[in-house]
């Protein structure tokens, strides 16, 4: 019982909002449903908890490890968060021109491949995961990334409720928001850690 008192005591509530929105935005479930609709049109099986675990899984690893392999190449926390923060400001172009920058090179159709891997758990999580681990503690990360794969799982799972009653139109404005909310969270990346370097 005392373990559990001190992990909760542990937690900083706000980086774990910031944080989960942050990353949800990067994710962008809502945003990729059209994606996952058109999937199943062409006689995919999606199946939620698979996707989900392979997910989180990547993400955890990516998470714990991505740090120490960044020692080995010896590169700083705060080099490596002003380059994901620029590949994040081109993830947010994305979003909000609707162009096409980043291209997956992977082929496949099911719940790994490419909907877990590269879609929801892909370059851009990662290079948000390490860029965060300036600012946020790992402990405050790790809860973020179980509350946002629990967000996935309720999405993937009412894919279909959510383009009957949510619409084409409501998805594609919510779309927009996230990305602007992506584009100052780049530029707060990218200037936050160049001030720490100057």
């Amino acid at each position: 019982m005392e373990y559990i008192v001190q992990f909760f005591q542990s937690l900083d509530l706000m980086q774990i909002v910031a944080a989960t929105f942050f990353l949800i935005a990067i994710i962008d479930p809502l945003g990729n449903v059209p994606f996952t609709i058109n999937m199943k049109q062409q006689g995919a099986v999606i199946h939620p908890w698979v996707v989900c675990i392979t997910t989180a899984g990547i993400l955890m690893a990516f998470l714990l490890l991505g740090e120490t392999l960044m020692s080995i190449f010896g590169i700083k926390v705060e080099y490596f968060a002003i380059a994901g923060g620029f590949i994040i400001f081109l993830m947010a172009l994305e979003m909000i021109l609707d162009i096409t920058i980043f291209k997956a090179d992977v082929d496949g159709n099911g719940d790994i491949i490419p909907l877990a891997f590269p879609l929801y758990a892909g370059p851009g999580t990662f290079t948000a995961l390490i860029a965060m681990t300036a600012q946020y503690s790992v402990l405050n990360l790790i809860v973020a990334v179980f509350i946002c794969i629990i967000i996935l799982f309720f999405v993937l799972w009412g894919t279909d409720w959510l383009m009957k009653y949510m619409g084409k139109n409501a998805i594609y404005v919510m779309r927009k928001f996230f990305g602007i909310i992506v584009l100052a969270i780049s530029c707060q990346l990218m200037f936050g850690n160049l001030a720490k370097i100057f």
